[in-house]
């Protein structure tokens, strides 16, 4: 049948028109939409940098006339130059545009090996149903890292008011023992007046037949015994009433014969440490400094616990104390043959596999962003290092529903990075930052 002229100019027409989609086609591969206004010209291209005008057919011609690689959006031809993957119905990115036709499929829709043997299939799609399961599980996760996260918060201001009842009972006690201290300095004081009063009675009065102090004490020239004691002593307001054997033992130490002057200084020293010992209705203490220093090392105990107490609730827990659970607590993992372990807001310790322990920081303080203080904690001034300095680590949190060290590593010498998983670390996310539909 014969051809008509305008069937053979329709004919002509679309042949020209696909050879001019496809040359277009061709020209624009690599290139994103917002870039896409500097391949529009058909008899020359200026270079993106502005350095050079070629003749358009030479782009995408798999030779570098451009030094910023412009004019070979599509090929491998320009050493610096960057190929972008459409991945349509996924999240498109750029690649080293050494990687286009490398036999490597490198962009889910394939696009980059469009002249090569490797058999890319389109995977976008199935990349879009993995994101979008993965983004779903993310806001579970976060969902029920925020319901613990409430728990903590509540749990943490019951905790504030009970610490901070233990500090006023602290100080309640600290008062109380400071009266205490007072009061037994006077009578160490009245007790020091009378052994001195009683020294000089028992040296002028050796050989006297009667002496009134506390109590009536004969004493002999080179030694005392048990029957001596028991015979010798007696109160001046009862003057019927004898020391029992036992009683009379523990004036001389345990001893049942002593010699006078050894007596003369165990029955101070005895005086002078604390015990107390009841002869008849008269309590006679012998530790009497001890019973001084039992307050005075509760009193000390006491202000140990008040200061510890006033330091950790100085300490920021967050904002609504929500990380106040995780103080004396720690967390450990074990990466190859060391043992790592974080007790926030106290130190950071690294223990090797033969039991030798580095401090690799002391709790410093918060190192957040600005939009979330809490997401970073610094531990500092650790054990030094060889080449100077102290060792040091920080410790970045994340959202999870357990709490976790995570990972260890040592970028540096001497710098470590831990990733701490925690609930108290989850942190509401804006609406346009959930999953969106056309995921």
């Amino acid at each position: 049948e014969p051809v008509h002229d305008s069937d053979m100019f329709f004919r002509l027409a679309v042949a020209a028109v696909i050879w001019c989609y496809f040359a277009e086609s061709r020209k624009l591969r690599g290139t994103s939409s917002s870039y896409k206004r500097f391949y529009r010209e058909r008899k020359s291209f200026l270079c993106i940098d502005g350095s050079k005008v070629i003749p358009f057919e030479q782009v995408n011609d798999d030779y570098c006339d451009c030094e910023d690689g412009s004019d070979e959006p599509g090929t491998s031809a320009c050493p610096h130059g960057r190929f972008y993957c459409t991945n349509l119905g996924f999240r498109p990115h750029y690649i080293p545009s050494s990687r286009v036709n490398d036999g490597i499929c490198d962009c889910c829709d394939a696009s980059d090996e469009y002249s090569s043997p490797a058999n890319c299939q389109n995977t976008c799609w199935n990349l879009r149903q993995r994101e979008r399961v993965s983004v779903e599980d993310q806001m579970r996760t976060l969902d029920q890292g925020l319901q613990l996260k409430q728990q903590l918060i509540e749990e943490g201001v019951l905790l504030r008011r009970e610490k901070q009842v233990q500090l006023r009972e602290l100080q309640q006690a600290a008062e109380d023992l400071q009266v205490k201290l007072e009061e037994q300095r006077r009578r160490k004081h009245e007790a020091e007046r009378l052994k001195e009063h009683m020294l000089r009675a028992l040296g002028f009065l050796k050989n006297t037949t009667h002496t009134a102090v506390n109590y009536v004490l004969f004493v002999f020239f080179h030694s005392i015994t048990v029957d001596e004691i028991q015979a010798k002593v007696a109160l001046i307001h009862d003057e019927e009433w004898v020391l029992s054997k036992d009683e009379a033992v523990a004036l001389l130490a345990g001893d049942h014969q002593m010699d006078l002057k050894k007596f003369h200084h165990t029955l101070w020293e005895i005086l002078s440490k604390g015990d107390s010992i009841k002869v008849g209705s008269l309590i006679l203490y012998y530790h009497f400094g001890s019973v001084l220093n039992a307050n005075g090392c509760a009193l000390i105990d006491v202000f140990f616990s008040l200061s510890d107490l006033q330091k950790k609730l100085a300490i920021n827990y967050g904002s609504d104390w929500e990380f106040l659970f995780l103080n004396n607590q720690c967390y450990k993992l074990k990466v190859y043959e060391y043992t790592y372990s974080l007790c926030p807001f106290n130190q950071v310790t690294q223990t090797s596999s033969s039991g030798e322990e580095f401090l690799l920081g002391k709790w410093g303080m918060w190192t957040g962003t600005a939009e979330d203080q809490y997401s970073q904690m610094l531990y500092e001034n650790g054990k030094p290092c060889w080449q100077g300095g102290s060792r040091s680590t920080t410790v970045t949190l994340t959202c999870g529903t357990e709490t976790a060290l995570q990972s260890v590593k040592e970028p540096s010498k001497c710098q470590y990075i831990m990733n701490f998983q925690t609930p108290a670390a989850c942190q509401p996310v804006p609406k346009q930052r959930g999953v969106h539909s056309e995921l």
